[in-house]
C-alpha cells in the first residue's frame, strides 16, 4: 500500500482527527473528513488550516495549499467510505458507539479496506462485536498531535490478519509515521502503560514531599527527557556501559541498583484529591488556565523544533 494510491477516510473530526487527516495528507493521500455534525467539519477545516501554516513556519512543509486541497469534507458516511484504502476511527471513547460505528463500516466499505480506530483505552477485540469481516480491525493509536508525534501503536486481536498488520505498518510509514506493532493484546497498550508508571511514581514522590511538582517536571525535560528524545532505555543503557546493555544490567553493575530501585518504588498506592488540587495550583503560576491555548500552541512549535532537528540526524545503527 503506497500513499500515492490511498484514499483515507477519517471518521469524527475532533483534536484526533483533524490531525490525522493533517498527517495522511502532508504524505500524498487524499483524504475523505466525516463528522455526524456538519458544524463540526467547517470548524475543522479551519483548524486545518491554521496548523498547516504553522507547520509551514517551521520549516516542516514547503507548499501547505496543496496538503490542504488533498482534504475533503463528506457529509454522507457512505459516500466518506466508499473505494476506500483505509479507515481511521477517531470519534467518542464510547464502546457502545465505537461498536455501532465498527458495524455500519463493515457494511459500507468493501472487504479489502483496513478498519482501524484511533482508541486510547478500548482493544481491537472489544470493537468487533458486531463485525463479521473481523480480520481486518485493529487498532491504530496515536499520540496528540500525530502530525508531531509520529508514534502510531499497531495493535491487533486475535483475528487479525498478518497481512492486514503489515500493509497497515506499510502505509503509516509511508506518511512518515514511526509506527510499532504490539504483539499481544493488552489494555493501555505500550507508551501509556510505561507512562503511568513515571506518572504513578511522579505522583509519589511530590506527594509525600521530596520535591515539587516544578523540580519534578524539570528532573523529566532537562534529564531523562533529553535522552528519551532520541533513544529509549535500552539503548540508553546500552550506552552507558563500555561492555554494552549485558554489563549495563549485571547484578554487580546497574542491574542490581535496578532491582533495588524498583522494589523500593510505590507505583500502586492512590492519591487524595488535594494531591492533584495543589499541583494545579502550583501549574497555574506557571499557566494560568487562560493561557493553556497559548501554551499549547508554544508546545506545537517547541515539538515542531524537535522535529526537525531530529530529521537531520539519522539513528545511530554503526557504519
Amino acid at each position: 500500500m503506497k500513499m500515492d494510491s490511498a484514499t483515507i477516510a477519517c471518521i469524527g473530526v475532533g483534536n484526533i482527527g483533524r490531525a490525522w487527516a493533517i498527517s495522511f495528507a502532508r504524505g500524498g493521500c487524499d483524504v475523505r473528513l466525516y463528522d455526524n455534525d456538519s458544524g463540526n467539519l467547517e470548524r475543522s477545516l479551519k483548524h486545518i488550516a491554521a496548523s498547516l501554516r504553522d507547520l509551514a513556519e517551521a520549516g516542516l512543509i514547503d507548499d501547505p495549499a496543496l496538503i490542504e486541497r488533498r482534504i475533503t469534507m463528506v457529509s454522507d458516511l457512505k459516500d466518506a467510505v466508499s473505494g476506500c484504502t483505509y479507515i481511521q476511527e477517531c470519534i467518542v471513547e464510547n464502546l457502545g458507539v465505537k461498536q455501532k460505528l465498527f458495524e455500519e463500516l463493515d457494511i459500507l466499505c468493501s472487504p479489502e479496506t483496513i478498519i482501524a480506530s484511533s482508541s486510547s483505552e478500548f482493544m481491537a477485540s472489544q470493537l468487533i462485536a458486531r463485525v463479521k469481516n473481523e480480520a481486518r480491525v485493529l487498532v491504530a493509536h496515536p499520540f496528540n498531535p500525530p502530525y508531531l508525534i509520529p508514534l502510531v501503536e499497531i495493535a491487533g486481536h486475535s483475528a487479525t490478519s498478518d497481512d492486514v498488520i503489515m500493509r497497515t505498518r506499510v502505509l503509516l510509514e509511508s506518511i512518515g509515521m514511526s509506527p510499532v506493532v504490539v504483539r499481544k493484546e493488552i489494555k493501555a497498550f505500550l507508551l501509556n502503560r510505561l507512562q503511568a508508571a513515571v506518572v504513578a511514581e511522579a505522583l509519589h514522590l511530590v506527594g509525600e514531599g521530596y520535591c515539587s511538582a516544578t523540580d519534578l517536571d524539570r528532573a523529566m525535560s532537562e534529564g531523562l527527557g533529553l535522552r528519551w528524545a532520541f533513544m529509549g532505555p535500552f539503548q540508553t543503557g546500552h550506552l552507558n556501559a563500555s561492555g554494552g546493555y549485558r554489563d549495563y544490567m549485571r547484578d554487580d553493575s546497574y542491574g542490581g541498583t535496578f532491582r533495588r530501585m524498583i522494589g523500593d518504588l510505590d507505583i500502586n498506592s492512590d492519591w487524595h484529591y488535594s494531591l492533584p488540587e495543589a499541583i494545579s495550583t502550583e501549574m497555574e503560576q506557571k499557566i494560568p488556565i487562560n493561557e493553556i491555548a497559548d501554551g499549547q500552541r508554544w508546545r506545537d512549535k517547541r515539538l515542531m523544533a524537535l522535529l526537525k532537528h531530529k530529521a537531520s540526524e539519522r539513528d545511530y545503527g554503526g557504519d
